[in-house]
Formats: C-alpha cells, structure tokens, sequence
C-alpha cells in the first residue's frame, strides 16, 4: 500500500527579468537542453494547448540517463505550470508540483514545488529523495535566473543551424550508420578515436577525438538516445574549450521517393576562449567559424550515411 503521507520541497529566487520571459523558458523544454547541464532531450508527445505530455531525457551521472514522462499543465492566468509524473519510478508513489511566478517591479520571483508520496509503507528514503529533489530544483532555478537575466547575450552566443541531404535508400540502414558509433572510426574520416559506452537500450556515451579541416583537434564526451525511428538527439558533457553547450540530432523524415536526413547543432560560444581563435576574435567570428566546421562535418557524416543506404539500396 502507498504511503499517505505526503512530502513536499519548496525553493525559490528572485529574477531581475519579467514574468513571461521567464514563464516562456520553462515552457520552452526543448530549448532548455541548451540551458541546463542534465537536460539531454524533452519529446513533446502530446499538445492540446492548455495540457502537454512531455517525455524527459537528463543525465545523472557520468555514464547514467533517467527518462521519466510528465503532464504540464499552464493555470488559466499563466501564474502557474503545474507537473505531474506519469508512473513514477520507485520508490515515488505520486511526484507532481509547479512553477509559480509572481512579478513586481520588473523582477519575477519564482517557486519550485515537489510534493511526492512513498510506494511503500516506510518513510526511510524520505530525507534522501527530499535532498536529490532540493539539489535539482536549486541547480534549475539557478539556470533559469541566468538565463532569464542574460537571454539578449544569450541570443548573442547561441548559434544553430540544420544541414540535411536527400538519401535514396531505406530509413533504417541512414539510421544505424549514424548510431552505430562503435564503428566510426572505420567509417568516418575525421573520427580518430572513439571509446563507447552502452549502459542501457537507446543510450550511449562515448570519449571521441575529432580531426577538423582546418588541422586542429579536440576531446569531447557525449551522451546520445534514440527516439526511434525518427531522431537520434545528442549532448556533449565535455566540451571543446571554445564552447560553453554543445546540443544537436540526427533525425530522419521517410519519402515517397527515400529519406531526408538532417544534421542539426546549436552551440554556445565561451567568450572568455575567444583567444583560441586568435586575437581580435568576436563573437561573431567564433559564430563564422562553427557554422562552416561542424557544418563540414555534419554534411561529411550525412553523405557517407546516404552512400551506405543507397549501395545497400542497390542504387
């Protein structure tokens, strides 16, 4: 049986920033991976308006991905998002709680509220999970004052763009050349090295060294999982020293005539490693030189995925 009692966590901060801006950040899930360091992916399965279901991805450790489903609801006058989990995990009977957002003077105090009851007859884990969830909502609320606070350098720093390519194949073989990355460095040129880890269906982390055009290279860490059979969504955890958030996917759209196939990167520029590209560097000549690098190498992966699927295509 469930157990009754009922706990709750409550956090706040006060945001130099209007209410609808930061109203608009916590409604904006899918942006928010860009934002915050544990968000991977957010999936909206569901939009009615009022009501959305949303699947999360977020990483918990160096080598670990929970993935949990929740309800959004916006209070008729958008002073409030409520959230309730669908089929929490154990040992969480009910775990739902909201977003209150009152403004005065310009600033915008905000509360972050769980309430969750037990799946078992102990309260034991009680203080531990009441932790866990004060440490998330702290580390959320910090993200959303900065970003509040910051969304015009922001816009500044974050690029993103899409590259895609037409593939006359089938989806399914464009889409495991991509996510089978424990063969890259066979498949992929500018892959020197890449040391994969599977810890559970759908979702890999892997340390890669990665050659650019220009000569240079660098060491990341990512995280990736497969929204199949349409997306594969990735984050980098450790970064190239230019950067300050690295996000993107591979997704697939099926044709009549075969597949397009779509690249994606949005990435933060670190204005204190502007140097890295020489002195004098702006922000916008960091933009120019991402755009044309991880665009190089994007469009390389997209063609040699389309030369796999259309030769096994027989095209």
């Amino acid at each position: 049986m469930p157990n009754s009692q009922q706990y709750s966590v409550r956090d706040e901060i006060l945001v130099a920033a209007p209410a609808e801006r930061v109203r608009s950040l916590v409604d904006d899930v899918v942006g928010w991976t860009q934002l915050h360091g544990p968000a991977v992916h957010a999936h909206v399965l569901r939009d009615t308006g009022d009501e959305r279901l949303i699947r999360h991805w977020a990483v918990t450790g160096r080598n670990s991905v929970r993935t949990w489903t929740a309800r959004h609801t916006r209070s008729a006058d958008a002073s409030r998002i409520s959230f309730a989990h669908v089929m929490p995990e154990a040992p969480f009977a009910s775990l739902e709680g909201a977003w209150t957002f009152r403004e005065r003077d310009g600033k915008t105090r905000v509360e972050m509220r769980h309430d969750f009851t037990l799946s078992d007859g102990s309260a034991g884990p009680a203080d531990e999970l009441t932790a866990r969830l004060r440490e998330g909502s702290r580390a959320y609320l910090s993200t959303l004052g900065h970003a509040a606070e910051n969304h015009e350098e922001l816009d500044r720093l974050i690029i993103s763009f899409t590259d895609s390519l037409f593939i006359a194949g089938d989806v399914k073989d464009a889409y495991d050349y991509l996510w089978e990355a424990d063969k890259w460095e066979e498949r992929i040129p500018h892959i020197a090295k890449l040391d994969l880890e599977e810890p559970a269906p759908g979702v890999q982390f892997f340390d890669m060294l990665t050659s650019t055009p220009d000569g240079s290279s660098h060491r990341t860490r990512s995280v990736r999982v497969t929204v199949e059979p349409d997306i594969i969504v990735y984050k980098q955890t450790e970064l190239p020293a230019l950067l300050d958030g690295h996000t993107g996917h591979w997704k697939f759209t099926r044709t009549p005539e075969g597949v397009i196939a779509e690249a994606r990167h949005t990435a933060t520029v670190k204005p204190s490693a502007l140097h890295i590209l020489g002195e004098g560097t702006t922000v916008q000549d960091a933009r120019n030189y991402l755009r044309r690098v991880l665009s190089a190498n994007s469009v390389s992966n997209l063609r040699l995925a389309k030369a796999y699927a259309e030769e096994r295509a027989g095209v």
